[in-house]
């Protein structure tokens, strides 16, 4: 590998960062080189990365046919299949024979994404099939290609999202997808290892959203001070907002709580408990989500089973609360007063409702908010939390009037 290739090598491997500090070091030549010379999909990306001012200089460092690449590359949306396809890939055709099939793949193999996958097109370029490299070498020579073909392929169109493209290759599991236009034309290909990008970045993005923040599009070490507070702030001031809310009801039952002060003791532990099975069930349905392991139009199944593991959850909490008041009452009397029994059934009962809200809570938002054509992740831990608690309270207070009525209250 000649010194102009090995530089292109390492560049598509370095930090964001530290490539745009590698640019500033070279002389305009080497730019002009070490750009000319990087595979499409990865100067594609650098390119994206970069303001649009000293991405258009870059690009007017370019020969002519590899700026008619990266400008066609760059006109497909961001974040779709587009952006990321290579147009380095071999195809050979059906009439062929595996040592002619081979023989081409030796003479213009050199330089291309992959070899692992070779893709078959007729005189058109039309799409046919896609054959494992494999196959060619264990075949017989005078074997024509047509006899190898299966059928068995799928494809990709350059409009689509990079998550469609990151379900496709997770389902056929395959090192390399074909990109065709409306005509079925090969016009590129996506390898595995731009999905490994994808898959990190999406997984990134999730994570952080569902932290209770906006996605930072950068590394947290690298990105802006003002603009990680300005991405972290607007779902605090949510956050905030919508805790506001629970001061309000708490101020609606403020001369029940003054009628049983008792009351308050449990008010953090059985409210949290809520918030807690409804940040559960959230991850664990937008995990789901991702991963594609049910569809939309089966949300009742999700309903039915976290309606059954809430009321089980809520049961178990229940018990140990009901437990933990007891038991206290017995080792120092007059703790909960002398209506101690009716304050752990008000908790035990208040607990099995929460907890079976909050999961409820927690299964369906995500599956409205993906119904509604957003990213479910957006329906974040934090805000489930929040609007949990806010329900929740209701629910504990309610109970307590029906049991406590006529005693405490």
């Amino acid at each position: 590998m000649c010194s102009r290739e090995l530089t292109a090598t390492t560049f598509t491997y370095m930090p964001v960062e530290s490539q745009k500090r590698m640019l500033k070091l070279l002389t305009q030549d080497q730019v002009a080189a070490l750009l000319n010379a990087l595979p499409p999909d990865d100067r594609t990306a650098f390119l994206n990365e970069l303001p649009l001012d000293l991405a258009m200089q870059l690009l007017s460092m370019l020969t002519p046919d590899e700026r008619h690449v990266a400008q066609s590359l760059l006109a497909y949306p961001e974040h779709s299949v587009g952006r990321m396809m290579t147009l380095d890939f071999v195809a050979v055709h059906p009439e062929w024979s595996v040592r002619e099939a081979l023989d081409y793949i030796r003479e213009h193999g050199f330089d291309r994404e992959t070899l692992n996958v070779v893709f078959v097109v007729d005189e058109d370029g039309h799409l046919v099939d896609d054959i494992r490299v494999r196959r060619f070498l264990l075949s017989p020579l005078d074997r024509p290609v047509r006899e190898l073909l299966d059928g068995n392929f799928t494809w990709l169109s350059p409009a689509d999202d990079r998550e469609k493209a990151l379900a496709v290759f997770r389902k056929f599991d395959r090192v390399a997808l074909p990109v065709v236009d409306d005509q079925m034309k090969i016009i590129g290909i996506i390898t595995v290892d731009d999905m490994l990008d994808v898959a990190e970045a999406e997984a990134t993005e999730d994570i952080q959203k569902m932290g209770g923040s906006e996605a930072l599009d950068e590394p947290y070490t690298t990105i802006a001070l003002h603009r990680m507070v300005k991405k972290r702030a607007s779902w605090l001031v949510i956050l905030f907002l919508g805790e506001m809310l629970t001061a309000t009801a708490l101020k609606y039952y403020e001369g029940e709580m003054e009628k049983a002060i008792v009351l308050s003791l449990f008010l953090p532990l059985v409210v949290s408990s809520g918030g807690n099975a409804g940040s559960q069930a959230a991850t664990l349905v937008i995990r789901a989500l991702a991963l594609g392991e049910f569809k939309l139009r089966e949300w009742w199944r999700i309903m039915r089973r976290e309606l059954v593991a809430g009321l089980s959850l809520g049961v178990i909490l229940g018990v140990i609360g009901v437990l933990r008041i007891t038991i206290w009452s017995f080792i120092f009397p007059n703790t909960y007063g002398e209506h101690w029994m009716l304050v752990a059934a008000t908790v035990g009962t208040a607990l099995v409702g929460i907890v079976m809200w909050g999961s409820l809570m927690g299964s369906m938002l995500p599956l409205i908010i993906k119904k509604a054509g957003f990213d479910p992740a957006t329906s974040s831990a934090p805000f489930i939390a929040t609007l949990v608690d806010v329900t929740g309270l209701i629910i504990y207070f309610s109970v307590a009037l029906l049991i406590m009525r006529g005693t405490l209250l």
